[in-house]
């Protein structure tokens, strides 16, 4: 089983859960209202005046690890049309689950 951690510009929102909704993915918990700034180039997205723009954060837990790289990829060219939006997943493998 593996976990993404997917934090993301606002406006990516619909796109993302269309994505895991292409693969079969249905579950996923998500948070609104993240602050951030990205790592290289990235504008921060903080909710004030002068950075008004917010992120959002989700996690989902796919069975299967190729559809997670699957996913993970469709991600990827999401990102890639448009960096400056901000997207960043990450692939955790999961050990124990109940």
């Amino acid at each position: 089983m593996k976990a993404l951690f997917i934090t993301y510009s606002q406006a990516y929102n619909e796109e993302i859960v269309h994505i895991l909704e292409l693969f079969g993915q249905k579950g996923f918990t998500r948070w609104t209202d993240v602050e951030g700034r990205g790592s290289n180039d990235g504008l921060p997205h903080m909710g004030s005046h002068a950075w008004p723009e917010m992120n959002h954060a989700l996690i989902t837990f796919v069975e299967d690890g190729e559809k997670a790289e699957e996913i993970l990829q469709a991600l990827k060219r999401a990102d890639e049309r448009s960096p400056k939006l901000g997207l960043r997943a990450f692939m955790w493998n999961v050990e124990k689950y109940y």
